[in-house]
């Protein structure tokens, strides 16, 4: 597995716009499939997906294949990503 936080400035452009901007934390495997995606949102709202719960009304985990290469510069390691959602608790959970 590899692990990815990625800051995303731009609004959802839906219903929860006024959420504000993301902070994405994704897991994905070596083809770059996600297994894991939280989303944490400037208001604080904390939104989490797996293989076990994929989607919801709120959204859902992505199939899209990431480019790894892309994403390299957001990478950290399992401990980082886990420690910084530690504590954190999804209303969609």
């Amino acid at each position: 597995m590899r692990y990815f936080r990625r800051p995303w400035d731009e609004s959802r452009g839906d219903e929860y716009d006024s959420w504000g901007t993301c902070l994405y934390f994704v897991a994905v495997d070596d083809q770059g499939d996600a297994h894991e995606q939280i989303e944490v949102y400037a208001n604080g709202n904390v939104l989490a997906y797996d293989h076990e719960y994929e989607e919801d009304p709120f959204g859902g985990l992505t199939y899209a294949t990431l480019d790894l290469e892309e994403f390299g510069p957001y990478e950290v390691t399992e401990r980082e990503f886990r420690k910084e959602l530690a504590g954190l608790r999804p209303l969609n959970r």
